[in-house]
């Protein structure tokens, strides 16, 4: 080991002074170990290439030796996966002030599927669910540029902006690869996530109707801080008036915090319940998290609704209700989202973001590039999705357009179909039981 590490410092000295010998001593450290883990002969074919970009590249005077190490750096991470990337310090403070602060967005969260930038789901009431974008649309450019060697986190930069402001984006769908532009005006997107079968909040007095007989629904847009005691309130609200049972609606729902997933599933579990887990290289990064001490609803029987369009946050929930046999999921396939992002500052403040974990849920099933498969898988054509988000996304009480024909939501039909017959034979359980304890 100090041999290869002499050998390395040796060539790093006579790069700078002789690019000849420099590649004669790698040649050497290359030849003293065939192994391809070895990363001291490896950092030596690096520091070699540089050096070689620095005598011979034609515009070689221009570029600094941080230039060629960030470009690395940026193509290193960026051959991963594509949440992983290298942030120079002023991407890094960027980073963070977005965290921190306000900015306008278009209202999608978006994800790489098959190395194609793609839509997870847009968000209700937001410019793109607006404008008719879908689950698994494909972002083919922004703002006339191909998109296909953009990290994700770049793509993401290059959407947000001032709100008022305006960016065009190339769509491919991802059934009939129609393409189309797209030119959306940038928004604060709303944070109520807690929405009745009409669309309406909490904060209408006369929300959260039963949608059948004593049957509950709750559709949530997105997990962000309010999620959870908003839905605490409309869940009290259906309670109070005798609900029986429970449709959970996610789809289209991309996810958001983690605290939002493991205080929703709290309020159908036992206290203690493990609701996710992750899991990485180091024990440092196996965490688990647990049903909270909240109080818990009534174990009425429950549907949970998603699709293609319900990620992270959605996934965690709907697998941790289907593995504790709390709630039956139904729909489609969920996107597949699941790994953990760590951000590490390095010492010169430029920045690391790297997936260093993935989730499981109780019953160990990996979400990441997996997803959530349904109990019972409903499919849906494309063209009745998008009327049928394009309904969703009326404003309240707003009449529909005369060439607007209503479509059924055949996935929702189902859900009630299910709990009709799951509450028939709760019923006649009870009464069975009631029998025997008369006996």
């Amino acid at each position: 080991m100090f041999k290869k590490r002499m050998m390395v410092g040796l060539v790093l000295a006579a790069l700078s002074a002789n690019l000849f010998i420099g590649f004669r001593l790698y040649q050497q450290s290359m030849a003293a170990s065939d192994d391809k883990d070895d990363a001291y002969a490896h950092a030596a074919l690096v520091t070699y290439v540089m050096e070689l970009i620095r005598q011979d590249y034609v515009d070689g005077q221009n570029l600094t030796y941080q230039d060629l190490a960030y470009g690395a750096l940026k193509g290193m991470l960026g051959s991963l996966d594509p949440h992983s990337q290298f942030m120079d310090t002023q991407g890094f403070q960027e980073m963070k002030s977005e965290t921190d602060g306000q900015f306008g967005g278009l209202g999608i969260q978006i994800g790489a599927k098959d190395g194609v930038l793609t839509v997870i789901a847009p968000i209700e009431d937001t410019p793109a669910s607006r404008a008719g974008l879908m689950p698994g649309d494909k972002i083919i450019k922004i703002e006339g540029k191909s998109t296909e060697k953009l990290s994700l986190p770049d793509a993401v930069h290059k959407l947000r902006g001032e709100p008022g402001t305006k960016v065009t984006i190339t769509i491919m769908r991802s059934k009939s690869r129609e393409m189309k532009d797209y030119t959306l005006t940038r928004a604060i997107i709303p944070v109520e996530s807690v929405k009745d079968i009409n669309g309406r909040t909490v904060k209408s007095a006369n929300s959260f109707p039963f949608i059948d007989d004593k049957v509950g629904y709750v559709r949530l847009t997105q997990f962000n801080e309010p999620t959870s005691d908003e839905l605490e309130r409309a869940l009290r609200r259906m309670e109070g008036n005798g609900m029986e049972a429970l449709i959970l609606d996610l789809r289209n729902n991309p996810g958001g915090l983690l605290v939002g997933a493991r205080d929703v599933s709290s309020k159908f579990l036992q206290k203690g319940r493990l609701i996710v887990y992750t899991e990485g290289r180091q024990k440092s990064q196996r965490q688990e998290y647990f049903a909270a001490a909240l109080d818990k609803h009534p174990d009425y029987p429950m549907v949970i609704l998603v699709n293609g369009g319900s990620a992270s946050a959605s996934e965690i929930v709907a697998g941790a209700l289907q593995d504790l046999k709390r709630a039956l999921v139904v729909g489609e396939q969920t996107f597949g989202k699941g790994s953990v992002q760590s951000v590490i500052e390095l010492p010169d403040k430029s920045a690391v973001r790297l997936t260093t974990a993935k989730y499981y849920t109780p019953s160990r099933r990996v979400i990441h590039e997996k997803g959530i498969t349904p109990d019972i898988v409903v499919p849906i054509s494309e063209e009745d999705e998008l009327k049928l988000m394009l309904q969703r996304n009326r404003p309240p009480g707003a009449e529909p357009e005369k060439a607007e024909a209503p479509i059924r939501d055949v996935q929702l039909d189902r859900a009630l179909d299910v709990l009709k017959g799951l509450k028939i034979f709760n019923n006649q359980t009870k009464k069975t039981l009631k029998v025997a304890d008369q006996r």
